[in-house]
């Protein structure tokens, strides 16, 4: 009889084991991508060009460039990504295209340039759009090739109406002014590398005047619409299944490169484009380097571990930080460290509803992190700056077909606008050599170096998605366990 109950109690334990890992498994399984009918499709984007056409002048026109190709190195090319801005209006991922939008008396008028379909190019690198192909998927009928573009060029640098080969069914009046995504000045540096071409080109298109279209995508862009928060949503939730699926094999790991293949592995898997972002995955005290990128040191039982990975989808990007202990458990030090910056996430999700203004978001933050940091000892005093020692970043950015995504600047938040929130905290282990040495920095550094010498090498970033809503905020990535029993029990049943 007691061998049958052992029997049986062992039997029950394996049944509930197995459910258990089951379940863990489920957790692990990205929800299906969305999927869209061409009507559907077509229906977004002809609404995101009415709403670009409403802000334009009249007898004006909007040129967009297709990304040029980047070299890596001799005769291979980085994978090709085409512009935001032009697939935002026409989905189309071609290198090769140019799409113009005229308005003039009120009439708005669309077409595209695109290049020919090639046999030998198709055989070295693939089937190229077809007429069919490009309306199905951007909605736009009028489609010229790019031969025709020069007649296009000279036609409105000469103040002249295009007219393609004589056909009357196609003609595009000169415009008063012409819109082209433009640098913002000399110091803009990103602006000037990304867009070169349009910088270039302005003068050979246009001799009239020019405006920057970037402000009118920045204000557009800002506010997801519903069919964006579904591919915004996918890509989360990949990230997600990126993040648990690292977290359960990272005390198997003994380099972080592992835990980094792990990350990017599912990518691939649940077919996201690719990351948005160069994967942070850094043990130790490598948490403490924000933008730690080389993951070559290992990984130690008793230290934890920050990953900050995003997968990309249809242009759309996470962005998503968790840190947790290796083994596990978080020690006394490390909790203390991680539950100031949790409460600092929380604090700002509490105060997150239409109206309020992302630096007074950014200002609560940075109130609990220094209240944090003046119990624990590691600055002196309040409102000094101290605080930025060890949190010297944002609350966060703007989230969208960037990782750091465009914004009208001041704007007050809205329903559909879609930031991160992700204080942090660095002990990093130099920070104090570093530091001035003058009487009153070195009498401050006498007074936290207990504390110092306590939580050094510990850095702790949570990072999460959030949607402003009518009347409040969403959290995008909730699925993803932060709190510290959470982490430790979903750590405790890999």
């Amino acid at each position: 009889m007691k061998k049958r109950l052992l029997l049986t109690f062992v039997v029950l334990m394996f049944a509930v084991s197995a459910n258990a890992q089951l379940a863990a498994r489920r957790a692990f399984i990205t929800p299906a991508a969305p999927k869209f009918t061409d009507v559907e499709r077509q229906s977004e984007l002809a609404r995101r060009r009415a709403a670009v056409a409403a802000k334009m002048a009249d007898n004006s026109m909007l040129i967009l460039f297709s990304a040029q190709p980047k070299l890596y190195t001799n005769d291979v090319d980085y994978i090709y990504r085409q512009e935001n801005n032009l697939v935002y209006l026409t989905g189309l991922k071609q290198d090769g295209a140019f799409f113009v939008l005229s308005k003039n008396g009120g009439v708005v008028t669309e077409f595209l340039f695109m290049p020919q379909r090639n046999p030998v190019t198709e055989t070295w690198n693939g089937k190229m759009y077809s007429d069919e192909d490009v309306t199905r998927i951007s909605g736009i009928k009028t489609i010229l090739y790019l031969p025709e573009r020069t007649a296009f060029r000279n036609a409105i640098k000469n103040g002249q109406t295009f007219i393609r080969n004589g056909d009357d069914s196609v003609q595009i009046p000169a415009p008063k002014t012409m819109y082209m995504l433009l640098p913002n000045g000399m110091n803009d540096t990103n602006g000037r590398r990304e867009y070169r071409l349009e910088e270039q080109a302005q003068e050979i298109y246009f001799s009239g005047k020019v405006e920057n279209a970037r402000p009118i995508f920045n204000e557009l862009r800002q506010i997801k619409s519903a069919y964006e928060l579904k591919m915004l949503q996918h890509a989360i939730d990949i990230s997600i299944e990126a993040h648990m699926r690292s977290q359960a094999m990272a005390h198997k790991a003994k380099f972080e490169y592992e835990v980094q293949a792990e990350v990017e592995y599912t990518f691939r898997r649940r077919n996201a484009d690719f990351w948005g972002y160069p994967s942070i995955v850094g043990c130790g005290p490598n948490a403490t380097t924000l933008h730690y990128q080389i993951p070559a040191d290992g990984v130690r039982m008793g230290d934890l571990l920050l990953m900050d990975v995003g997968a990309e989808y249809e242009h759309y990007t996470a962005d998503i930080t968790r840190t947790f202990p290796v083994n596990g458990k978080f020690t006394k030090e490390q909790r203390e460290i991680y539950q100031i910056v949790f409460d600092a996430q929380e604090a700002v999700a509490n105060a997150t509803k239409p109206g309020v203004q992302f630096g007074a978001l950014d200002q609560i933050a940075r109130n609990v992190v220094e209240d944090g940091l003046l119990r624990l000892g590691l600055i002196t005093e309040k409102g000094s700056g101290q605080s930025r020692m060890w949190f010297m970043h944002g609350l966060g950015h703007w989230l969208g077909m960037n990782v750091h995504d465009v914004n009208k600047p001041g704007a007050p938040l809205a329903a559909g606008m879609v930031f991160t929130n992700e204080p942090g905290i660095y002990v990093r282990l130099d920070a104090l050599e570093n530091m001035p040495k003058d009487a009153e920095t070195q009498a401050m550094i006498a007074k936290i170096k207990p504390a110092f010498d306590k939580y050094k090498g510990i850095g702790v970033r949570i990072e999460d998605d959030m949607l402003v809503t009518p009347t409040g905020v969403e959290w995008m990535t909730a699925k993803l366990p932060r709190k510290i029993s959470d982490i430790e029990a979903f750590m405790a049943s890999r």
